[in-house]
């Protein structure tokens, strides 16, 4: 919108003078839109808005202008409103009506949707017109690829959270720069998404993002797009419900090609979707199968496989228990020791006072046995929760971190086994070696960090042939619930529980600070769901007071390939393995992901992460 003042606005500064409704005459929909994210029309009454049918749907129409401007910053499209306003009307035809410019969310965290309500004097003016959808990177320009706001300071995920609001701001559009400007400045419009490409799979109401033909950046080896430092990958879109009833696939998954679609830009739910005209059609489904993973144990010291694994709320009676069994042997190939999360207590979600997992871990073992032909025979160790659900999870099943090894492998280094509510601390015993109060035991269970989640569990093992011990701590830190849309009004957004996090990073980061102060050359390995990005202030915090090295970045996994977790439009990484400095210099050191679970469409998931291998060699000296 160019223009300062227009017709419209002196009917309404007219009518306001008399002291009358305002109401604005003859406005463009450009100009009703504007150059923001809300309107300036907003609560006023518009009279003759003229456009094109584009689309219809069960609760209103969508309308083009007839007299476009050429400001890209000004959508020329608008959704009206009314659930029988189409009813004598089709895609076609050229109309003029009046009705009121409302700015609509359904929760306070979202963006506004800038929309007319109460239609009336409908009139057809023609009909018979065509209808020709822009396409998205040729008839406008491409989606921009870091950027969602203007508001967000360069970072989404800079402290402090939430310090402006677009709704507040409502900031002026710069949709080559920042992605939430780019879809804005479509809203309403009807698109074409050329040869798309899915990059997770379909939710459960079939909503299903992707990549048009236009530059997308993280693209991984299986067409995901992986989020990085200060790019979660704007550029994304979600095919939503489809306007003619049809039913988008339940089955799509991350790779998938599909067939272009045409559909109306429309925020909702908190993101910018795009309404397709009909169902998606999936024209070259993927390959969901990972590889196994390349690691060969020694079955001593010098080459030791660790796992690491979020079996996702697993009970002795789940249904996905055996498959996690069929996940170690045949695609973890059965490493020495496996760090696992979300193992639940016997009962599972059964709030009945039960807290031990004893249950839960010896069928798990029993299943690999069985799987394995009797080859994997493993033990397990674990510290049972205190009762009053303490740790978080789902009411009843006290979920925490355990270890499955095998004994013909490694044992426990001076076992002492704790219990919920004492802490672990660090020492060096008569013997000059570095030793834990408890071993298994928890990290400062009682401090304020982990209140409502799970304690760190660390132990010290003791490898065949090694001559000294090396130590594990398994995290789960608090989980990012609370937080805001990635393209919500809050900008930056919410990252929930981040401040939480920042505190069980400092706990846990001081142990195995204690543990390396003793011992330089200490080999220590720290895993597990940490609900943190490495770039995220966090797992900074944590390399920073723990003094231990990035797994990912110590043997080069490609940034891209650095994820074990899909959420919204992202692949991303959860879940880390860290190491400490001496492991980190060793070039036998190793690492990969298993894609188990990313890859595969919902029915295919046995888990909601992917596990992790490593090959260390924690012989250490004498």
């Amino acid at each position: 919108m160019r223009s300062t003042i227009t017709a419209g606005h002196l009917v309404c500064l007219a009518l306001a003078g008399l002291g009358l409704p305002w109401i604005a005459g003859a406005v463009t929909i450009a100009e009703i839109n504007g150059n923001k994210f809300m309107s300036p029309y907003a609560g006023q009454s518009v009279t003759n808005v003229t456009g094109l049918v584009t689309a219809k749907g069960p609760n209103g129409i969508w309308i083009r202008s007839t007299t476009p401007d050429d400001d890209p910053t000004t959508s020329e499209s608008i959704y009206v409103f009314s659930n029988t306003v189409g009813a004598n009307l089709k895609v076609g035809d050229v109309i003029s009506l009046d009705g009121k410019v409302t700015e609509y969310r359904s929760q306070a965290n979202y963006i506004y949707l800038t929309e007319i309500t109460s239609p009336s004097s409908v009139k057809v003016i023609s009909s018979g017109n065509t209808v020709t959808p822009l396409v998205i990177g040729k008839d406008t320009s491409s989606p921009p690829t870091s950027e969602f706001s203007s508001l967000d300071g360069g970072d989404i995920y800079s402290l402090p959270n939430g310090v402006a609001n677009i709704s507040a701001v409502n900031p002026v559009l710069d949709p080559t720069k920042y992605g939430l400007d780019f879809w804005e400045s479509l809203s309403g419009e009807l698109v074409t998404v050329t040869n798309p490409t899915v990059v997770v799979r379909a939710n459960s109401y079939r909503d299903t993002w992707v990549v048009g033909d236009w530059a997308a950046t993280g693209r991984n080896k299986n067409d995901g797009i992986t989020m990085s430092d200060k790019d979660s990958n704007p550029e994304a879109i979600i095919i939503g419900s489809p306007l003619d009833g049809s039913k988008n696939p339940t089955t799509s998954k991350m790779g998938d090609l599909a067939e272009s679609v045409t559909g109306i830009v429309q925020y909702t739910f908190g993101f910018y979707y795009i309404l397709p005209l009909t169902a998606l059609k999936i024209t070259s489904p993927s390959s969901s199968l990972a590889t196994p993973s390349t690691f060969n144990s020694s079955s001593n010291c010098k080459a030791l496989t660790i796992g690491d694994y979020n079996v996702e709320n697993l009970a002795p009676n789940s249904s996905h228990l055996p498959k996690i069994a069929a996940h170690i042997v045949n695609y973890l190939a059965s490493p020495d020791l496996i760090f696992l999360q979300e193992v639940q207590d016997n009962s599972g979600a059964t709030d009945d006072g039960v807290v031990d997992a004893n249950i839960t871990l010896a069928t798990l073992a029993k299943s690999i046995f069985d799987i394995s032909g009797g080859k994997t025979n493993y033990s397990y160790v674990e510290v049972a929760a205190s009762a009053g659900n303490l740790d978080g999870g789902a009411p009843g099943g006290n979920i925490r971190q355990a270890y499955l090894y095998k004994p013909e492998v490694l044992s426990l280094w001076k076992p002492n086994q704790g219990g919920a509510s004492d802490n672990t601390e660090v020492s060096l015993g008569e013997d000059g070696k570095v030793q834990l109060s408890f071993n298994p035991g928890r990290i400062e269970p009682a401090n304020e960090a982990w209140e409502s989640s799970r304690k760190p569990l660390v132990a010290a093992w003791r490898a065949k042939g090694g001559k000294k011990p090396f130590f594990t701590v398994n995290v789960h830190f608090s989980s990012k619930g609370g937080g805001t849309s990635l393209q919500g009004d809050v900008r930056p957004p919410i990252n929930g529980a981040v401040a939480k996090r920042v505190q069980q990073a400092e706990v846990t980061g001081k142990l195995i600070a204690e543990i390396l102060k003793l011992d330089p050359a200490a080999a220590v390995i720290a895993a597990g769901d940490f609900n943190e990005f490495t770039f995220v202030e966090p797992m900074k915090v944590f390399a920073n007071v723990s003094g231990m090295r990035d797994l990912d970045e110590v043997a080069g996994i490609p940034p891209s390939e650095r994820y074990t977790y899909t959420y919204d439009m992202n692949a991303q990484e959860l879940d880390h393995m860290y190491v400490s400095p001496s492991l980190a210099s060793s070039r036998k050191t190793k690492y990969e992901h298993l894609h188990l679970n990313s890859w595969a469409n919902d029915a295919g998931m046995v888990s909601d992460h992917d596990p992790s291998v490593t090959l260390v060699n924690v012989c250490g000296c004498a």
